[in-house]
């Protein structure tokens, strides 16, 4: 029994899915763990903190402060191995992303020392709003654990995503993450993403359409798993704070290859998913360059090309990990890299697959490794995508 001895803090707030977490609790005490509830006023309308007392033969705490006595919420966030937040409301989601600090379970959840686990529960168009998928991504980014929602029918009537996970499914969640949590622990990540942006004078540049979506959720994947990763980032709005991982910020094609080689001595994985220019212009103009005449000229001249530069440094001890963006002979395009720049694995996406490519939250991706195997996958959240790559690299090195 993976969860024998360990020690969890269960947040229940208000949905309907509350019902659910009276046996979440005997399966985690079946499990011989011990389990201390919190509550959200609005989930004791749902279900009684009494069942949950006798469930899990401790008091129920459902503020801060209870009459004459205070509950010490810092001395929970200490006390416990794992936390889970099961149902996490879209309210209570917020409040945890941003630190609106007006309950017992964001009091704690603010104070925990501990991995933190939620499993969401609302409705279709709430789960599916910006806002919603904005938070968790923030929650995700700070290191805390997702919990998959599962479909299905809904206290709405609406059918889709959106129900909680069930109590069994979130108690093999868990184990499987003890199990595997830490599988890069001790490994160092170099990652490049985003775009580069090449100055052509004080006010424009070339650049691309680049996020950096794509390369902060691989990097978020591999730190849940215990990696310390660099992530060398090119100019974009995404910011991350996560304890594993360390942002270093650059512009050009130049800087990053400064930056790449500095941190690519140390990595065991090396990824370059950065969309890096091929092309820099050859003189920089100190000033604004004014309108004159028909027409404007700039030349161009070739940048370092960062991924043959660490295929012809790597060693045996490193993987490294390439992407391929492609308009068209995307397959060849994509082998033919692979082995050139002396890559493990390509990840190619296509720019003819709708939802892939730059600037969407989903991608369609297929993997080419250089033992000639393919892996394809269909459209995904970019999130999916992050784990389905790291997956495959951890089955490939399998890490100690």
């Amino acid at each position: 029994m993976n969860l024998a001895g360990k020690k969890i803090l269960l947040g229940i707030c208000g949905s309907i899915a509350a019902y659910k977490a009276a046996s979440l609790v005997r399966l985690l005490v079946k499990q011989k763990a011990e389990v201390k509830v919190l509550m959200t006023h609005a989930a004791t309308k749902f279900i009684s903190p009494l069942t949950l007392s006798t469930l899990s033969k401790h008091d129920v705490h459902t503020s801060v402060i209870d009459g004459d006595s205070w509950n010490n919420h810092v001395d929970m966030g200490l006390w416990a191995d794992f936390m889970i937040v099961a149902p996490a409301t879209a309210t209570t989601l917020a409040k945890m992303s941003i630190g609106i600090c007006d309950n017992i379970i964001v009091a704690t959840y603010l104070s925990a020392k501990c991995p933190v686990f939620f499993a969401p529960a609302m409705d279709l168009d709430m789960w599916k709003h910006p806002a919603t998928q904005d938070n968790i991504s923030k929650l995700q980014a700070y290191g805390n654990h997702l919990i998959p929602v599962g479909h299905g029918e809904l206290a709405s009537g609406l059918v889709g995503e959106g129900r909680m996970a069930e109590p069994e499914d979130i108690v093999n969640f868990i184990e499987q993450h003890i199990q595997n949590g830490n599988s890069f622990k001790g490994k160092n990540v170099m990652i490049t993403a985003g775009p580069t942006y090449e100055a052509i004078d004080p006010v424009r540049f070339i650049g691309n359409r680049s996020t950096g979506k794509m390369g902060t959720e691989i990097a978020v994947t591999f730190a849940n798993k215990g990696a310390k990763v660099q992530l060398i980032l090119g100019p974009s709005i995404i910011r991350l704070h996560h304890p594993n991982i360390k942002i270093i910020r650059v512009q050009s094609a130049a800087e990053m290859y400064k930056e790449s080689l500095k941190y690519y001595k140390k990595a065991h994985i090396a990824v370059m998913s950065a969309a890096v220019a091929d092309y820099t212009p050859k003189v920089f103009s100190k000033q604004k360059i004014k309108k004159k005449g028909t027409g404007l000229k700039i030349e161009l001249e070739r940048t370092q090309d960062i991924a043959a530069k660490l295929g012809e440094l790597k060693t045996t001890e490193q993987f490294n990990i390439g992407f391929a963006l492609e308009t068209n002979n995307e397959e060849s395009s994509a082998k033919a890299k692979l082995k050139k720049k002396n890559f493990d694995i390509i990840v190619l996406n296509s720019l003819q697959d709708k939802g892939a490519g730059f600037a969407h939250d989903t991608n369609k991706v297929t993997i080419y490794d250089k033992l000639g195997n393919t892996h394809i996958y269909k459209l995904k959240s970019k999130r999916e995508v992050a784990n389905d790559i790291v997956s495959l690299v951890e089955q490939l090195i399998s890490p100690k």
